[in-house]
């Protein structure tokens, strides 16, 4: 690999990286009027929409909730949901839609794949294009690419007015927010972006097989449907679930490297605007932006040891006299710069999306996809779910502050007590609970260690991975794990409700507790939080407390493998 390739990798990152901070604004500009519920010129078209649903549900958007009505009604809607798309999956068999004719999921995977929708984490044991019917691509698992995403942003609008909002015990309306969030941001949008994609190259239609004439004049049929509209919101609403098996690899999905960009781009585009909205909702954007600059701080550094290590190939490969940058498992048409890219930006985000094999990277390139995903996925984050995450660090990081300059601690306004405190470690405690016990289990059953297709360290690094992805909400894989069996699905599936609501749970409590307080003005004492030490310190306590959890897991997992020279290419 020549020095001007490794060049133009690093610059690749960095234009991405400066992209998204020049979107942060205003992305944040138009989630903060819906978060204000300010009218808005869709008011004019969506306006009777959302009057309308108000009406059939019986629900008044001006009645405020306190933080548990608000916690009640968000996890009734996933338990509903829930059993809605696990009918819908069983009964594929029965239902329209179907051409192929394609039987209902095994009762495990339709449960699996029903939690996995409903909590953002789009987790596919299965290949979409084999098993799922037009319905159930729609039905199913699309409409949930909307609602979970708009419950995570919807979360994230209730703790920002804990921050904001002083001496109340309300936090705005589920509904509403869930329903303004769906209306008047993520429909819209990908409404413009499935009409991008469409023209880019990417299906949409009903039809389910065309045929098609090889190259060599054999016929080959191939599946399609409704692929663009799939593809919109998997990642504006950083879901990630494919409507194919090769996910955004497929040409079907992501035929360039224009909308390969303009993909990696959308992933970030409503997590990085969300910090702008905070600072925004309390009153002193410098805040969002201080959150933005430690988030991207985090990104660069991740994304370019990624591209580092994939740039120095695979040492297997060198002796036998090839070099280069490792192409294994990556397409041609993006590039190994673009394909460690596009890994670090989706488990930064909770994304999930491929473009690439994951299991095929590098030992020590495959450790950057683990790390931001145990990190907490607060590098951007999830629609909602990163900023959020980040705020409890930020909640933990205030609190360290204030014990140095001996005083009660301090964030935008609002004394941080022993409750948020103790909420706050709790809820991020849950990911190496979660992920630690679980891969424990699975490396000591029979029916856990006949899941990995490569054994000693690697094969430990996809049961690791898998439970990761799961806890996370993120969904990729090191796909040499099979994971379609009874026992991964019921195990995956635990991971991925815990991993989604024993933090949002703990979330709202933070917000209620912060919103009956009052604001508490700086005074010289205050340790200021907008600066660079504060940044250095945000970094600082997400690396030791995120990071330092799960040093035994990547002993044994992917610096084990680079040690022992395991890489891609041997499995």
């Amino acid at each position: 690999m020549t020095s001007a390739t490794l060049a133009s990798g690093f610059g690749l990152i960095l234009v991405f990286t400066a992209l998204v901070a020049l979107m942060a604004k205003p992305f944040g500009l138009w989630l903060f009027a819906v978060y204000e519920g300010r009218t808005t010129p869709l008011h004019r078209v969506l306006g009777p929409v959302e009057r309308a649903f108000y009406r059939v549900a019986g629900i008044n958007p001006n009645q405020e909730q306190d933080w548990r009505q608000y916690a009640v009604h968000l996890m009734l809607f996933q338990v509903v949901t829930v059993i809605f798309t696990y009918a819908v999956l069983r009964l594929q068999g029965s239902l329209p839609m179907n051409p192929r004719g394609l039987a209902g999921l095994s009762p495990d995977g339709a449960m699996n794949t029903a939690i996995a929708f409903v909590t953002n984490t789009n987790w596919q044991w299965y290949a979409g294009e084999t098993v799922l019917s037009n319905l159930s691509q729609m039905l199913g698992l699309t409409i949930h690419n909307f609602l979970s995403a708009a419950t995570g942003i919807a979360v994230a609008f209730a703790l920002f007015r804990g921050f904001a909002r002083a001496e109340t015990r309300h936090l705005g309306n589920f509904w509403a927010d869930l329903t303004r969030v769906t209306l008047y941001v993520l429909l819209p949008a990908c409404i413009v972006y499935a009409l991008y994609l469409v023209a880019s190259g990417v299906p949409q239609t009903f039809a389910s097989l065309i045929d098609a004439k090889t190259l060599e004049g054999a016929h080959q049929a191939i599946v399609v449907g409704a692929v663009a509209s799939q593809e919109a919101i998997k990642m504006l609403g950083t879901n990630g679930g494919g409507f194919y098996n090769a996910n955004s690899a497929h040409p079907f999905e992501n035929p360039t490297a224009l909308v390969d960009f303009v993909q990696m781009l959308s992933i970030f585009a409503l997590g990085a605007g969300l910090t702008y909205t905070f600072g925004k909702a309390v009153g002193n954007t410098r805040q969002g932006w201080a959150i933005l600059w430690a988030m991207l701080l985090l990104f660069v550094a991740g994304a370019s040891f990624a591209w580092w290590r994939e740039a120095a190939g695979n040492p297997m490969l060198h002796h036998l006299g090839v070099m280069g940058a490792n192409m294994e498992g990556k397409e041609v048409r993006f590039g190994a710069a673009a394909s460690a890219l596009f890994a670090a930006v989706t488990t930064a985000a909770s994304c999930g999306a491929v473009n690439a094999m994951h299991d095929s990277f590098t030992a020590l390139g495959g450790l950057v996809p683990l790390f931001n995903m145990q990190l907490g996925e607060i590098v951007i984050g999830g629609v909602g779910s990163g900023i959020y995450g980040f705020l409890l660090f930020a909640v933990l990081a205030v609190f360290l502050a204030g014990l140095m300059v001996g005083r009660t601690p301090e964030y935008v306004g609002k004394k941080v007590e022993a409750r948020e405190v103790k909420l706050a470690v709790l809820a991020i405690v849950i990911l190496p609970l979660c992920i630690l016990g679980l891969t424990a289990v699975a490396v000591v059953l029979p029916a856990g260690l006949a899941g990995p297709l490569a054994k000693g360290p690697h094969g430990f690094s996809e049961i690791l991975y898998a439970f990761t992805s799961a806890t996370a909400n993120n969904g990729s894989a090191f796909a040499g794990l099979t994971a379609g069996t009874p026992f991964y699905n019921g195990l995956l599936g635990v991971a991925m409700w815990l991993g989604r609501f024993l933090i949002v749970i703990p979330v709202l409590a933070i917000a209620g507790s912060l919103a009956s307080r009052k604001h508490t003005p700086a005074g010289p004492g205050s340790f200021p939080t907008t600066g660079g030490l504060w940044i250095g310190l945000l970094v600082a306590t997400i690396l030791i407390v995120g990071g330092l959890t799960f040093l035994p897991s990547l002993a044994l997992g992917p610096v084990a493998d680079h040690l022992t020279g395991a890489a891609g290419l041997l499995y």
